[in-house]
């Protein structure tokens, strides 16, 4: 993990520019929050926190991914989280001091922006606006992981692939020629983690859908997604 602050070479590249909280700032309050921003360097694999831990910081992620887990009784990884280019996570502690609820790894080489809790408070003094667009954030978050866990226990596997494919081609996915090619942000291993299920069943679930030409894999880490109201028909999405 490499350590630096922000000065004026990296400006032009703050992370304030890709996230939604700090859309009401203007490029002046911007380049002032600038001089206060730690930037921390994390390889793939690499903890940039573990559960339980207290955080005293506001984390955003400037490039890269990282995805939230916890352990199961069973010693089963449950991912919760997958977070990517201007997602925040430290909230819990930064707000109202609990501690870390899960785990987050680096799932590719990933750069973060980071604000004390003690400087992060005197922006939001300065700016309330910044504390709307967090609750509103949060309130989004804490939906997903809802729906999340309701599918677990209610919709079939189908259902549940078919959505995380969804919420990914959401997020993640670029238009091309014949459908929506998504960049997806777990391997097979990483979607069975999210699932709850084994990797061979999400394998041989994907190679049903491309079957169906739903889908077609893209190399290893890409799917384009031929037939998108299928797929919002198998998730139970409305169309």
């Amino acid at each position: 993990m490499k350590c630096n602050y922000c000065t004026g070479e990296c400006s032009h590249n703050l992370c304030m520019h890709k996230v939604p909280i700090f859309s009401s700032l203007s490029q002046e309050e911007m380049s002032h929050i600038s001089s206060i921003i730690k930037h921390n360097n994390y390889q793939k694999g690499e903890i940039l926190f573990s559960e339980g831990d207290s955080l005293r910081s506001l984390i955003i992620i400037n490039e890269g991914r990282v995805k939230g887990f916890k352990i199961t009784p069973e010693g089963r990884e449950q991912i919760l989280h997958v977070f990517s280019e201007g997602d925040f996570f430290g909230e819990r502690n930064l707000f109202g001091g609990q501690k870390s609820a899960y785990t987050a790894e680096a799932l590719e080489t990933t750069k973060t922006c980071i604000f004390t809790k003690e400087d992060f408070y005197k922006i939001l003094f300065a700016h309330p606006g910044i504390a709307v667009k967090i609750i509103e954030t949060l309130e989004e978050r804490i939906a997903r992981m809802e729906s999340t866990m309701q599918s677990m226990g209610v919709r079939s596997l189908d259902g549940r692939i078919g959505g995380l494919l969804l919420d990914f081609a959401d997020k993640y996915g670029e238009p091309a020629p014949e459908g929506i090619l998504i960049r997806l942000p777990l391997s097979r291993e990483g979607i069975a983690n999210f699932l709850g299920v084994a990797r061979e069943t999400v394998s041989r679930k994907l190679g049903q859908l491309e079957t169906e030409g739903i889908i077609r894999p893209v190399g290893n880490k890409n799917i384009l997604l031929l037939d998108g109201e299928a797929l919002k028909a198998m998730s139970g999405k409305d169309t």
